[in-house]
């Protein structure tokens, strides 16, 4: 299947996923919570049915988080396959701020190479394949990517800034955060701090909106999966903090190392 097909294919399953939220999240929603005590509601679990139906058609396996349970050995041989959240931020879902998205990524040998993320409650969708995209209040089903992309922003946008920013997690901050961001007050002349949940620190970037985005913190494969493709995609990089080369996928172990997010 060509790239084109699977691209507006990943967008529109983006978009069913979340209508799926916005319909709970208008609603008077009820929270679980999943083994790691984080939180989980009606709206991941008819994300990821939405997605996963619409995905299963093109043929490619399919990795979610509400699917996480896969073990290694049916997985470890996919060359290519769907990396999905189908609701990235449940936390700030559940406090209502808005900042919260689906995430779709395509996985190549082990690298993120398409990505999609879509904001539900501002309908703002991010995309890529080579280059990167932003378009504005978009909620429509697509039939041309082509026409898409002639009404999209190509990433990054032109920023009229001279300060240095710093994008970082109203949810977590941790010292080693605190550190990175002391280290660049003492480089820049001025550094800003940019608060957004969810994959939207990737997007920041990816924009840039923001100049860094460090992570050293737990996080999930498919938390950057997407985010990682798209920030690639604007010429920004996502860097493994260990290995100081780029982030791959599909390890036996789902769990990221610590990384930082550049331009």
């Amino acid at each position: 299947m060509d790239r084109k097909t699977l691209l507006l294919e990943a967008i529109n399953a983006a978009l069913k996923g979340g209508e799926e939220i916005l319909n709970v999240y208008n609603s008077e929603f009820a929270v679980e919570h999943k083994d790691d005590k984080s939180p989980l509601t009606e709206a991941d679990k008819r994300a990821h049915i939405a997605i996963t139906e619409h995905l299963t058609f093109l043929g490619l396996p399919i990795l979610s988080e509400e699917g996480k349970t896969m073990e290694y050995a049916e997985r470890k041989d996919w060359q290519q396959f769907w990396m999905v959240d189908p609701l990235d931020g449940t936390k700030e879902f559940v406090k209502r701020n808005g900042e919260f998205t689906v995430n779709i990524a395509l996985i190549e040998d082990g690298h993120s190479t398409m990505g999609v993320i879509y904001v539900p409650v501002t309908k703002d969708l991010y995309f890529s394949d080579e280059k990167a995209y932003k378009v504005e209040g978009f909620n429509a089903p697509i039939t041309d990517l082509d026409n898409l992309i002639n009404s999209s922003i190509q990433l990054p946008a032109v920023q009229n800034r001279n300060n240095y920013v710093v994008v970082g997690s109203r949810s977590h901050m941790s010292e080693e955060t605190e550190a990175f961001i002391n280290e660049q007050k003492e480089i820049h002349q001025e550094v800003d701090i940019l608060s957004k949940g969810s994959s939207l620190k990737l997007c920041m970037v990816a924009e840039g909106k923001a100049d860094a985005y460090p992570r050293f913190a737990p996080t999930m494969e498919w938390d950057t999966a997407a985010g990682q493709a798209i920030v690639n995609g604007s010429g920004a990089q996502v860097i493994n903090w260990e290995t100081q080369k780029p982030m791959l996928y599909n390890k036996e172990n789902l769990l990221n190392s610590w990384f930082l997010v550049r331009r």
